[in-house]
């Protein structure tokens, strides 16, 4: 089985306009075993929000630094990896991202020197800082025995085969333009995770793909997205990885400009049976 991961952001056809910079931040951490990590992050971006591009930022790298550190504690032990994981991954793991991401948020705000906002309390001055900061977070880790996917607010992880497209994780839909929030008092409580061994005659090629919502904003309905999804999907396997990695920012600018506006990030894994 061979590999390629590679991914965009871009900044959304309205921030360009109002000279808002792109708020979405990816990372992918590629091990030695051969095992990845994939994080994509939306900073919120609202004028309460004013440093969400930074809270984007580190939430991607707590997330690659968390999981890359637990696939080498657990290196040659698949399976105890996968049995902790199962049983830890929306409590411990949860929790560890949220307060990695909020100890490094406080440190980088004192760092900075920017000002605190008033609240009632060190605990009120902490959560007004977090606020400020506030992102969502997608991540993924491919194993050669499992995928661990892990999600905190809007976006999509999605796999495609020729199965069809699914959604790894169902996102928890709040109405309105509200999400989930690394920003928010114990945000480790609306994480949802999914922890799954890859099937042993798994169907190649197979593509997996996190992307925040600014993508799947820009199609009238979820058959459209997945649609989409698809498309890319076949654009791989006729056009190979570097054909598709080098015209994906194009696509993605042309797809917020004539969908919702918004910045649009897409992190992919594609994977071929190798010979």
């Amino acid at each position: 089985m061979m590999r390629s991961v590679f991914g965009a952001s871009v900044q959304g056809a309205s921030h360009i306009r109002s000279g808002r910079e792109c708020q979405d931040s990816l990372k992918k951490l590629v091990k030695d075993s051969g095992s990845v990590i994939l994080a994509v992050a939306d900073g919120h971006g609202s004028d309460a929000c004013p440093y969400s591009k930074t809270g984007s930022f580190v939430a991607v790298n707590v997330f690659c630094k968390i999981m890359g550190e637990y696939l080498e504690t657990y290196a040659g032990q698949q399976e105890m990896l996968f049995t902790f994981l199962k049983r830890e991954g929306d409590t411990k793991i949860a929790q560890e991202i949220d307060a990695e991401w909020k100890r490094r948020i406080l440190r980088l705000h004192a760092k900075c020197k920017r000002e605190i906002p008033s609240g009632e309390g060190k605990n009120r001055e902490k959560e007004a800082v977090y606020k400020l900061y506030g992102s969502t977070l997608l991540g993924l880790v491919i194993t050669e025995e499992f995928l661990f996917a892990f999600q905190l607010g809007d976006g999509d992880i999605v796999k495609v085969s020729e199965a069809g497209v699914y959604n790894i994780i169902e996102p928890d839909k709040i109405l309105g333009t509200e999400t989930h929030s690394l920003s928010k008092a114990e945000s480790w409580r609306k994480a949802i995770t999914l922890i799954r061994k890859r099937e042993e005659k798994e169907s190649y090629p197979v593509m997996y793909m996190l992307s925040s919502d600014g993508l799947s904003n820009s199609y009238k309905n979820d058959e459209e997205f997945k649609k989409t999804c698809r498309d890319y999907y076949v654009l791989l396997k006729e056009h190979g990885v570097k054909a598709v990695s080098d015209q994906l920012k194009t696509w993605l600018q042309e797809t917020s400009e004539m969908g919702c506006g918004d910045d649009i990030t897409a992190l992919f894994a594609y994977e071929t049976r190798g010979f």
